[in-house]
């Protein structure tokens, strides 16, 4: 597990120390070791994190002849298997690293390699004879990529901080603004910065010396379905579930350094511990946060887990005054982003990289077997389709006209909406559009109509499918990638640590995708096909009680320790001079939180995050070098 950065100049001659620059942002992604490597115009860097062979697994690294180099973050759970089939093909190797395979699987392969890695990866090559870089990004996008071609070449990073440091030019982009103000997070291609972009999940891309730039998709997430296929059964899903998950968490205990996993106490963090626990002659070490506010403390639950399965427990207390490290958060994520469980995130990764080096995570259960509530709503509310199209436009003006704070105000505008996609967003975005309306100024609200998301969003929404088959295609998409992952990533390497996704193996996702949603959720529960293959490993406590989420309680902080910094943050003249916010209506949106006549605590803390990261960036480019062209 690393961070990897570097640059392609149209002309002249790369310099080591830009890379060594770029690097030296990423150290808490690789504090092990660093690399660099320039030939010509082209110089490529990386900084390891040692996980596997941690004596000759150096970076970057060629093939035989030393005609393509590599830099890769990442790991590769089948490399032994490729490896073994490279081989057999006459190709040598000079290190038992899972890096090495990717070298002369593109010599065998080219790009369409990438299609055999099972892992999570984000890398790049440097083809000597073509004079061309190669890039890829695994399946999910549990990795990074950012890229930006500029008048003097073409960079590339695992953090946006890297190309500040080679002098980049960074100006934010509007649109991206806009984007997080209505989603809390930058989607996909986009990055916070003009002409930055992400590399999508499951994509390549090749750039030569001339500034040609080749991009290709080698993966897509596969859709759900509504109907089981002819032939497959109940008993066989559930088959194959118990023997590909299994598979997938063996694969991912694959480690030359000590590992352990994040245990929230419920059905997927527990699964994963579970088939650890019985994969494994020593004692599982896991790790888990809790809150002082009883509503939102999963301990007790997590401690059940760890007794039955007789684990190295560790627990976590998180506190308001710990949100002292806001801005360390804000620093890591390079960009705006509002998902507040990053702060447990960031302390459960902090404690655990105490006394381990890798681990496993119960991501993506929710998104593949139905675990959401805003799956059934999307359910509930297709009999909204029923409603003929002249009551629909009545009701959106009743909505319109509604004072703000109105109750059913919201509800109206949903039933309102055109299609299954519009109502789900209207639901399931995370800030309300009526409140966006009342709070932001005009120009930064951007439209949630059926055209512009599928513009925003792409290949994650799918066109024709029912409505809870549309809402699970999007979250284990576009939210996936561009939210849970993001914050599990930028949390966890921060503390140095890295994080596997058992639930997030290809293979186990090509069965989730066979599986039809009826097997999956009924009845207003999710995961049934899930519970049963493998509900026999969790103990009975955790089978009825009601899913909660990674939350933290800051309704309750925002009243309480952190109001004055709340207040301080966004009322300051710094942030309202910028015209975003209309300064009266966050003055009535903190005073209806602190009465409690309704929490606020979500759209205030995008603000708070949006307020702090401002002000980064402005000091930032106080003490950016002169001539550098960095600006907000």
């Amino acid at each position: 597990m690393c961070g990897i950065a570097g640059y392609l100049l149209e002309r002249g001659i790369a310099e080591a120390a830009t890379v060594h620059r770029m690097c030296a942002q990423i150290v808490h992604r690789g504090p092990d070791d660093e690399g660099v490597r320039v030939s010509g115009g082209c110089g490529i860097g990386m900084r390891r994190l040692a996980i596997i062979d941690l004596v000759s697994g150096h970076q970057p690294l060629s093939n035989e002849d030393g005609s393509i180099w590599i830099v890769f973050n990442g790991e590769i759970y089948s490399y032994q298997d490729l490896r073994q089939r490279l081989i057999s093909q006459g190709h040598s190797f000079q290190t038992n690293s899972d890096t090495e395979t990717i070298v002369h699987l593109y010599e065998q392969d080219g790009v369409e390699g990438v299609k055999h890695l099972r892992g999570m990866f984000a890398y790049c090559l440097w083809d000597e004879r073509k004079q061309q870089l190669y890039l890829a990004r695994d399946r999910f996008g549990k990795k990074p990529l950012y890229y930006t071609q500029t008048a003097t070449g073409f960079y590339f990073a695992s953090e946006l901080k890297c190309l500040r440091a080679a002098n980049v030019p960074l100006e934010i982009d509007d649109h991206a603004l806009r984007l997080y103000l209505q989603f809390g997070y930058v989607p996909e291609p986009w990055s916070i910065y003009k002409g930055v972009r992400k590399l999508p999940a499951g994509c390549w891309m090749t750039v030569d010396r001339a500034g040609r730039i080749e991009q290709g998709r080698y993966w897509s997430v596969p859709p759900p379905i509504e109907q089981e296929a002819s032939g497959f059964t109940e008993k066989q899903a559930t088959e194959e579930i118990r023997r590909v998950f299994d598979e997938s968490v063996r694969l991912r205990m694959i480690s030359d350094v000590p590992l352990g996993a994040f245990l929230s106490g419920g059905i997927d963090s527990t699964l994963v511990v579970a088939s650890m626990a019985l994969q494994s002659k020593e004692p599982v070490r896991t790790f888990s946060m809790g809150f002082d506010d009883v509503e939102f403390n999963e301990l007790p639950y997590a401690r059940i887990v760890a007794k039955q399965y007789g684990t190295d427990h560790h627990e976590i207390m998180v506190k308001p005054d710990q949100v002292s490290l806001i801005s360390k958060i804000i620093h890591h994520c390079d960009e705006p982003f509002a998902d507040s469980s990053a702060i447990p995130t960031y302390l459960v990764s902090e404690a655990a990289a105490k006394h381990v080096k890798v681990a496993l995570s119960g991501d993506g259960g929710d998104e593949f077997f139905g675990g959401y509530w805003s799956f059934f709503d999307a359910e509930r509310r297709r009999r909204f389709d029923q409603i003929p199209g002249f009551i629909r436009k009545a009701l959106s003006g009743v909505a319109n006209r509604l004072p703000y704070g109105t109750k059913g105000k919201n509800y109206l505008r949903a039933m309102s909406r055109g299609n299954s996609l519009e109502r789900y967003f209207e639901s399931g975005t995370l800030t309300m559009y009526f409140q966006r309306q009342q709070v932001l100024n005009p120009e930064w609200m951007l439209p949630d109509n059926g055209e512009f998301l599928r513009e925003t969003f792409g290949d994650a929404i799918l066109d024709g499918a029912d409505p809870v088959s549309e809402a699970m295609h999007f979250e284990a998409t576009a939210k996936m990638t561009g939210d849970i992952l993001v914050k599990v990533d930028r949390m966890s390497m921060a503390n140095s640590l890295e994080v596997r996704s058992p639930l997030l193996d290809q293979e186990f996702v090509a069965v989730a995708a066979k599986i039809p949603n009826r097997w999956k959720m009924r009845d207003g529960k999710g995961k049934l096909i899930l519970l049963k293959a493998l509900g026999d490993r969790i103990p009975a406590e955790l089978l009825n009680r009601p899913k909660r989420g990674f939350e933290v309680p800051l309704g309750n902080w925002f009243r309480g320790p952190l109001r004055e910094y709340l207040r301080d943050n966004l009322t300051s003249s710094s942030f309202r001079d910028r015209g975003i916010t209309v300064a009266s209506q966050v003055d009535a949106l903190l005073d209806e939180h602190n009465s409690g006549r309704r929490d606020n605590s979500v759209f205030l803390w995008l603000l708070l995050v949006l307020a702090l990261w401002l002000e980064e960036q402005r000091s930032m480019v106080e003490m950016t070098p002169m001539g550098s062209a960095c600006s907000p």
